[in-house]
């Protein structure tokens, strides 16, 4: 029999190994969690309370040294890390509301980890503080156990707030975040950028809820470090940048977020026997609508509205199945002018925002290549 007459069979074995290995993963590193918040809460309790001295856990990681040679991951600071660990999510866990002193601990421990003294404004917030609820659902400690503990040390370090804390973790389950990346749109606050999109949203859906996620689904600026080309003056030329994007699509769509699928680039349409093409196009799965992104290689303008508008009119006639949802633009720029963009929206009729990007060339060096790599992508995909 010709080996083909396997594919089928093939491709079934090749799903379950690789469905087997990622359960195997995610055990170990829940396993690795469960060790680590244990060791945290035992070493939390005998140092808060006193019950060693000072130097007490740089004596113990030097015995554990010692007692297990070669072993990692036990350094005195890795140590500290489990306590703050344990210490900062603890309560979340026995779904409890905190007590005021218990969330001074948690400070004095985020500072400590930090290498600081505590600040005049945490100091401040533990006068006649009031306990406050806790909320941690069955999903949100699933995607909490999928990510790693150097990611939750990152998290707890830089962020403060527990919707916060969750937004990057959830990133970092479902988009397979590694530490660089975390560390990058952690330095640049991706979360209160999370929303601020510049978009005519507010006024044109009117489904609250779809509004809301439409909202969520879109970032104002977008990292696409597998891209390093120069920007020449001449801006006409954006088939360039098109071409980086598709050649690299799962990397832009790892950097668009979840729930994007590729239809194609330059989407041929014909209206009133003329062709048009769009640069980009995909479908949302959450927002179950078709999404047009139109690239620019310089600074945004007003014309592009209009363009965009139209485009996402012929779509919503000729393309969008009825069970869909109406079709919405991003316009991809350099750079933009608020307070332009703002004028550029007025009359307008079609859901569309305005974001930006950075390629690899405008990057810190430590922040270049931060997106998994093809081997790396075909094993999490």
């Amino acid at each position: 029999m010709n080996i083909s007459n396997y594919s089928q069979a093939i491709q079934s074995i090749k799903e379950a190994i690789l469905k087997s290995r990622y359960r195997a993963a995610s055990l170990a590193n829940k396993e690795l969690l469960q060790l680590y918040f244990t060791i945290g809460e035992y070493v939390s309790i005998n140092t808060r309370n006193k019950n060693w001295g000072k130097g007490a856990i740089e004596i113990i990681s030097d015995k554990l040294q010692q007692e297990l040679p070669g072993l990692k991951g036990f350094s005195a600071t890795n140590i500290k890390s489990m306590r703050l660990f344990y210490e900062t999510w603890e309560l979340f866990f026995i779904n409890r509301p905190p007590l005021a002193d218990e969330i001074e601990i948690r400070q004095l421990a985020t500072a400590e980890f930090e290498n600081r003294p505590l600040s005049t404004d945490e100091l401040q917030s533990n006068e006649n503080r009031q306990p406050v609820a806790v909320e941690f659902n069955n999903e949100q400690k699933n995607m909490f156990l999928r990510v790693g503990f150097t990611h939750h040390r990152e998290i707890i370090a830089k962020t403060k707030s527990f919707v916060e804390r969750m937004f990057y973790i959830e990133r970092c389950a479902t988009e397979f975040w590694n530490v660089e990346l975390l560390k990058y749109h952690l330095k640049s606050n991706l979360y209160s950028k999370q929303g601020q999109l510049s978009t005519n949203f507010n006024r044109v859906i009117s489904d609250k809820d779809l509004q809301s996620k439409a909202l969520l689904s879109f970032k104002d600026e977008y990292l696409l470090d597998f891209i390093n080309i120069e920007d020449p003056a001449d801006e006409t030329d954006e088939r360039v940048l098109e071409n980086e994007i598709v050649s690299n699509i799962r990397k832009f769509i790892m950097s668009l977020g979840k729930d994007f699928s590729f239809i194609g680039n330059q989407y041929r349409m014909i209206f009133e026997e003329r062709e048009y093409f769009i640069d980009l196009l995909f479908f949302n799965r959450q927002l179950q609508c078709l999404v047009a992104i139109e690239l620019k290689r310089g600074d945004f303008k007003p014309e592009y509205m209009g363009k965009m508008n139209f485009y996402l009119s012929v779509l919503d006639e000729l393309v969008r199945l009825p069970h869909e949802k109406p079709s919405i633009g991003i316009i991809l720029c350099k750079t933009k002018n608020e307070r332009i963009v703002e004028f550029s929206f007025r009359d307008t009729t079609k859901p569309m925002g305005v974001a930006t990007y950075k390629t690899a060339s405008e990057l810190p060096k430590e922040y270049r290549n931060i997106l998994p790599d093809a081997e790396q992508l075909k094993n999490l995909m």
